[in-house]
């Protein structure tokens, strides 16, 4: 099977996407959560304590994507 090539602007693209998205999503976790468990709503640590592996699997799904609409739409041939 022929490995994927995928461009620099293509990695580029995906890792200010992957930074921005994450950093959003993840911050606003961390932040709402800490804040509700400051004011005494132990349901708080539930948004502030997944914050960075979400913020990361978010990163994951859009490289994955990424090689999915990268990946040739034909039949795939090994040369053996």
């Amino acid at each position: 099977m022929q490995p994927v090539l995928v461009s620099r602007e293509e990695i580029l693209i995906l890792g200010l996407t992957a930074g921005v998205i994450g950093s959003l999503v993840g911050g606003l976790m961390l932040g709402v959560g800490l804040g509700l468990a400051v004011q005494g709503a132990h349901i708080g640590w539930v948004l502030a304590l997944p914050a960075a592996p979400v913020s990361g699997g978010l990163g994951y799904l859009l490289a994955r994507r990424l090689v999915t609409r990268a990946a040739p739409s034909g039949p795939s041939t090994t040369v053996r």
